[in-house]
């Protein structure tokens, strides 16, 4: 509850300063409701440059996103959402050029359908990836045209029903197994492991794979496991690990930026120029 979110609030908020200059306020909120969430957000709007939302379940954060970006006279961000996107858009960017393949070119998998990547498939797709050679993976399998259970509630589940639509050229059927032949990329924020995804799954992707495995705290497979396995690179949101793909890298900057400039709203064209920002902070990829 709002009571319990307090203290990850305040960390939130000291993230913000520390790394962005940004003066921020924890305000939690004892309701689940979208409405009154967007209500809370429209009476609190003349008192703050920002919003950041935060820890907001699938579906609603879509529709409380959505409603804000529209109707809010400040910039609202969801940080499940937007941060996670742009900072594994970011990470990918310069993986790509490591292991010399375009985003254009390559096959990626989605493994999850939360928030995180429903965001990560629009940065994508913005940032030029292609929606017939991704791939969308949920807790029942591979989204497509046939998933009845998801059609019964493309009300509630729009994203997933549109990308059951217009993602899985190959209209690909089963699991993750399936899903994971022949991928160069493989993005994952789903159950958290060990185990969610096996080695054996890992050896079935193409050449020079990627894998960013971003469950918390534990990754779906132990990053050595997945290197062992074939993955060239291997990402997970974990300090202790290499490579941690972190939502601290983007958010406090970005909110900087958009608040320096006077911005009214934070659009994924912008999201994308942020991790294209972020990716060529590296004076060097090798």
């Amino acid at each position: 509850g709002p009571k319990a979110g307090y203290p990850v609030m305040e960390g939130k908020c000291l993230l913000f300063k520390y790394l962005g200059g940004v003066d921020a306020v924890p305000i939690c909120i004892d309701t689940k409701d979208p409405d009154e969430i967007i209500q809370a957000v429209k009476w609190l709007q003349p008192s703050f440059a920002g919003i950041n939302l935060e820890d907001i379940a699938n579906p609603k954060c879509f529709y409380i996103l959505d409603r804000l970006r529209a109707e809010a006279e400040i910039p609202v961000w969801h940080d499940d959402q937007q941060g996670t996107a742009t900072v594994m858009l970011a990470g990918l960017i310069n993986a790509l050029k490591i292991v010399g393949k375009k985003i254009s070119e390559v096959r990626i998998v989605l493994n999850g359908s939360g928030a995180a990547n429903v965001a990560s498939a629009r940065l994508l797709f913005a940032c030029g990836a292609r929606p017939e050679t991704t791939i969308v993976v949920d807790s029942k399998g591979i989204l497509h045209p046939g998933r009845e259970d998801i059609a019964e509630k493309k009300g509630e589940y729009a994203n997933k029903w549109q990308f059951c639509q217009t993602t899985n050229g190959e209209k690909r059927t089963g699991g993750l197994t399936e899903a994971l032949k022949g991928a160069d990329v493989l993005i994952s924020y789903s159950k958290s492991g060990p185990g969610v995804i096996s080695p054996e799954q890992v050896k079935l992707m193409a050449k020079d794979a990627i894998c960013f495995i971003c469950a918390n705290p534990i990754p779906e497979i132990w990053p050595w496991e997945a290197k062992e396995a074939g993955a060239k690179i291997v990402a997970t949101g974990r300090s202790d690990f290499p490579n941690q793909i972190n939502n601290s890298i983007g958010f406090p900057a970005i909110f900087r930026g958009v608040l320096d400039v006077g911005a009214k709203t934070i659009t994924d064209d912008m999201c994308v120029v942020a991790a294209e920002s972020l990716a060529n902070t590296l004076k060097s990829v090798a």
